[in-house]
């Protein structure tokens, strides 16, 4: 009768901890938030087709995660007013120019606002369209100063994961492969910076990266960060954002899909859902 009663006690504690267990879950797996994306669809094939994806991929993931996604290239939206309905501002293809989007912005990421840039959203190149005339984004924010050179054609690449125990690299392995992908080198060390931490990086087993018919569009060796936060912000820089396109055949029709690569799908939306809610709920 005793061992009896001491079952019965057991399964009863039990159940009661797994109720528990189910009612935490639950509340983290309601804590909604919104997400901003801005783009521009400069003329560039490959950027559109990334952003057309995005905007496709990211409202798919909303319905699974509990964020609501909106979209605009209205770069004037880019003011308190606005930003305020949102936890998280995306940069699909580019980053604002006006002095005062530009205030808007360091305000917001200033005041604890989330945010992910891809690709072309950190270039600056003095003197061009887009020249490195925004101190605090490119220097301090970023850390990566000028963009320096960049892959050819859009390749494949090797990522070795070196964030540690940040909520971004959850589930993600030691080594995974990407969709092809525009590669970009910087003209800061991220290394020596002592607010920046990289999380993803080519990894050695990649090299040579690249095809053109440029041997300065090749990589033999070298250390190049892709995916790295800025310790003072809730922030993702992601260096992916470029679609491969049918460049030699001239037809300009996407050959390749960023979201494609499961586990770069994976590391995008742990690093949305940290900036968003500060927890992972996959």
């Amino acid at each position: 009768m005793k061992a009896l009663l001491k079952s019965v006690v057991i399964a009863a504690v039990l159940l009661i901890s797994s109720l528990s267990a189910i009612k935490t879950f639950a509340v983290e797996k309601t804590k909604h938030f919104n997400v901003i994306a801005f783009f521009r669809n400069y003329p560039d094939p490959a950027h559109i087709s990334f952003v057309k994806d995005a905007n496709k991929f990211f409202p798919e993931e909303a319905k699974k995660n509990n964020f609501s996604y909106d979209t605009t290239s209205d770069w004037h939206n880019l003011n308190s007013q606005f930003l305020r309905r949102y936890q998280v501002v995306l940069f699909l293809d580019s980053r604002p120019q006006l002095p005062e989007e530009r205030a808007a912005f360091e305000t917001y990421m200033k005041g604890g606002g989330g945010w992910l840039g891809f690709h072309f959203a950190a270039f600056a190149l003095t003197p061009s369209d887009f020249n490195a005339d925004w101190d605090w984004y490119h220097n301090e924010f970023l850390g990566s100063g000028q963009y320096v050179s960049n892959t050819w054609h859009p390749t494949s690449a090797i990522l070795r994961n070196e964030a540690g125990d940040h909520p971004v690299s959850k589930g993600i392995p030691a080594r995974f492969k990407t969709s092809p992908n525009e590669w970009y080198r910087w003209e800061k060390d991220l290394r020596v910076n002592p607010d920046i931490k990289i999380l993803f990086s080519i990894d050695s087993s990649s090299f040579p990266l690249g095809n053109g018919p440029k041997q300065s569009e090749i990589w033999h060796s070298g250390y190049y960060p892709v995916v790295w936060t800025n310790k003072k912000y809730k922030m993702v820089y992601f260096n992916m954002g470029h679609n491969d396109m049918d460049y030699d055949g001239h037809t300009n029709a996407t050959l390749s899909h960023t979201f494609d690569s499961k586990m770069e799908a994976k590391l995008i939306i742990n690093a949305l859902l940290w900036a968003g809610t500060g927890q992972l709920v996959r």
